[in-house]
């Protein structure tokens, strides 16, 4: 079996996501290849894990790596923002329990970008799938033979912050209308014909924005997130903590604004004095500003670089559940 990713602000994880009991439950949202996993069950020789992933290749990776802890460790298979929502069910039929540490680590693994297949990059000739999970629909290719030029124009902008979006997605229409998009190779060439010269010698490649938007799509990564962290919150032990890593400013957003929102404060307008907003309290931030990797860390894991991790704490007296 081979190891591909290095989970990213280990430490960093480790030194706040504390049990508070000996025989913890844990929910490691994106299992993956169970870096994180492997770290937690090896310094916590009596902790309860459960991995959620969607990606049914993954996670049997992953299976095989935390074998040696069995049988302390649990797996579901499926997305998260369904999974929580099922668990908090069971809870309700007096079954499983709430637990008292959760972790998300909202990136895509190195396994699907090198190993998968699917097209998450464009480094290989691959078919144009990037989905997570193989059974779900639509793909990245059904994505772009099917959506408007002015859809595919405000998916590019919005989820990759791509400043020639309309010209990209204007491309892609017409290239579209010649011969089937198929693969990475294909919408990367597309890309890079549609952008200026100097835009394609810039630090990094014309494509990179495009793709990472079309991924953000195909999977609902964001909504997914937003959905996802709510309930999970929602199902948190009193006391549990929460600790969310995420890769791009679109993710890092959302996190932020969940997290303030439940530690009672506004959001509204980022240009404001931050206000109390009504209702109960039921967090407390554990970090007034994100963490991020070290120098130490980037140079020897370049995936951790734009990495950052919030964390917030459920008050022991807080209300019974929050707000999906």
């Amino acid at each position: 079996m081979a190891i591909v990713h290095q989970p990213v602000l280990l430490e960093e994880v480790l030194s706040f996501l504390v049990p508070p009991r000996a025989d913890s439950l844990m929910v490691d949202a994106t299992l993956g290849e169970g870096g994180h996993a492997a770290a937690f069950l090896a310094k916590y020789p009596s902790l309860r894990y459960l991995g959620l992933d969607a990606d049914p290749v993954i996670q049997a990776k992953a299976r095989e790596r935390l074998a040696a802890f069995a049988p302390r460790v649990s797996f579901r298979l499926g997305y998260f923002d369904e999974l929580f929502p099922a668990l908090a069910a069971e809870l309700a039929e007096g079954r499983g329990e709430r637990p008292d540490l959760v972790l998300f680590d909202l990136g895509i693994s190195m396994h699907h970008y090198l190993e998968s297949g699917r097209g998450f990059g464009f480094a290989k000739a691959e078919a144009l799938d990037m989905r997570l999970d193989p059974s779900s629909s639509p793909s990245a290719a059904d994505l772009v033979s099917q959506e408007s030029e002015e859809e595919l124009a405000r998916i590019i902008y919005e989820y990759g912050e791509e400043r020639l979006s309309r010209r990209i997605a204007r491309a892609i229409v017409e290239a579209r209308s010649r011969s089937t998009i198929a693969t990475t190779a294909d919408l990367a060439s597309i890309v890079e014909s549609a952008v200026p010269a100097a835009y394609r010698h810039g630090r990094i490649h014309p494509a990179t924005r495009t793709f990472q938007a079309l991924r953000i799509a195909t999977n609902d990564e964001l909504g997914r997130a937003r959905r996802g962290i709510k309930a999970a919150c929602a199902l948190l032990a009193p006391g549990g903590i929460i600790g969310v890593i995420s890769f791009h400013s679109l993710e890092d957003r959302i996190v932020k604004n969940l997290f303030r929102d439940l530690a009672g404060r506004s959001t509204q307008r980022p240009d404001e004095p931050i206000q109390e907003v009504s209702g109960p309290v039921e967090f407390e931030l554990l970090l007034k500003k994100p963490r991020e990797a070290g120098p130490e860390e980037a140079g020897r894991n370049p995936a951790s670089r734009s990495a950052k991790l919030r964390v917030a704490r459920r008050l022991a007296g807080g209300q019974a559940g929050v707000s999906a």
